[in-house]
């Protein structure tokens, strides 16, 4: 089961990155160009909204079948001087969990917004904060290796 919901992981993981990467470019292009918020624009801001959110779900799904989590549960504060292991159980999680939330703070402000080019800025700042500390998190040793 932890090898399927891993695979899961990953696999979402570039869908995410990536259709993340197309809502922040698309939100650039739009305050460059001072262009209409079209349904389009709001089609691939909330198809990343929705797959980051399934990601974090499968991350949280993840993150308590692992046998990592058990040592987590025995080692308590130990793990925190293990720096392969912080960063797994500790900072990957909680810095993810900020960045969806960034991310879900972006669509909402969004929505509240009446101009155009008001809407592209906020979904293109919170997108691409949400995008960067997503970039950072991720362990490259273990998803590349």
């Amino acid at each position: 089961m932890y090898s399927t919901i891993l695979s899961l992981h990953s696999t979402l993981a570039y869908a995410a990155l990536g259709v993340l990467l197309l809502a922040v470019i698309n939100a650039i292009l739009g305050v460059t160009s001072k262009s209409l918020f079209k349904p389009k624009d709001r089609s691939i801001s909330l198809v990343a909204l929705i797959i980051c959110h399934v990601q974090l779900v499968v991350g949280l799904l993840l993150y308590i079948v692992s046998d990592k989590f058990e040592q987590w549960s025995l080692l308590g504060m130990k793990i925190m001087k293990n720096s392969e292991l912080r960063q797994l159980l500790v900072e990957h999680p909680v810095t993810n969990i900020i960045a969806i939330v960034l991310i879900t703070i972006g669509w909402s402000k969004h929505k509240r917004e009446e101009s155009n080019n008001g809407k592209f800025k906020k979904i293109a700042l919170f997108y691409l904060l949400g995008l960067v500390l997503l970039l950072a998190m991720i362990p490259y040793k273990q998803w590349l290796g």
